[in-house]
């Protein structure tokens, strides 16, 4: 999503667009904890149901060439995996209209059909590396055989631990924990970079 979040995207229609900005800011800048800026999100979505969050989804601005990207990923043998710290009600949408094989994410308390503005589970920026990490062990996949794509802070772990980090569309910081960085409004801008990796990518031993 360029130059927002689905957190705050969700939050302007909620009405609580001003504090989830304020906290991303602020965890970005390091001085909020995920677990904080989850706490102070979740408040806002107390009495929403789930299928109005499904409807608002709808209206993500998304940048384009997602679904193509995920197509490459299968086609050269990636399985696309979506390690993310937005909501997992986020994910699960991604995950039905990409395709990508599954979704991290914090998750929000549902009681009677209605979100109670409480956090059920909490997911940080280790456990979204660990997320990506699982998949990977599960596929017998070698952390050196993946390829991580991220924005911020929250994928400074998983670019340690993968053989090939591109950032797209991202901080400074993130562009300084890559190996290669690229911007632009359609996802098909990394797949240049995968390609050049997968010609030259040396398998571990």
């Amino acid at each position: 999503m360029p130059h927002t979040s689905s957190g705050q995207h969700l939050a302007e229609s909620f009405g609580h667009a001003g504090v989830v900005r304020e906290a991303e800011a602020r965890y970005a800048a390091g001085s909020l904890s995920n677990q904080e800026v989850s706490v102070l999100d979740a408040r806002g979505w107390a009495t929403r149901t789930p299928a109005e969050v499904r409807a608002i989804l709808d209206s993500l601005p998304l940048v384009d060439g997602i679904a193509e990207t995920v197509d490459w990923c299968r086609q050269h043998d990636f399985a696309p995996v979506l390690a993310t710290l937005a909501w997992d009600a986020v994910g699960a949408y991604l995950c039905r209209r990409f395709g990508f094989d599954r979704a991290s994410g914090p998750r929000l308390e549902v009681i009677g059909g209605r979100y109670t503005g409480e956090v059920a589970e909490h997911f940080d920026e280790l456990d979204k590396r660990d997320f990506a990490m699982s998949a990977a062990a599960e596929l017998s996949v070698k952390p050196a055989q993946c390829a991580a794509i991220g924005d911020s802070r929250s994928d400074l772990p998983l670019f340690a631990e993968v053989g090939m980090a591109i950032a797209f569309n991202a901080s400074p910081t993130a562009r300084a924990a890559a190996h290669a960085a690229t911007d632009g409004t359609d996802l098909r801008a990394v797949l240049p970079l995968l390609t050049t990796w997968l010609t030259t990518f040396q398998p571990p031993r």
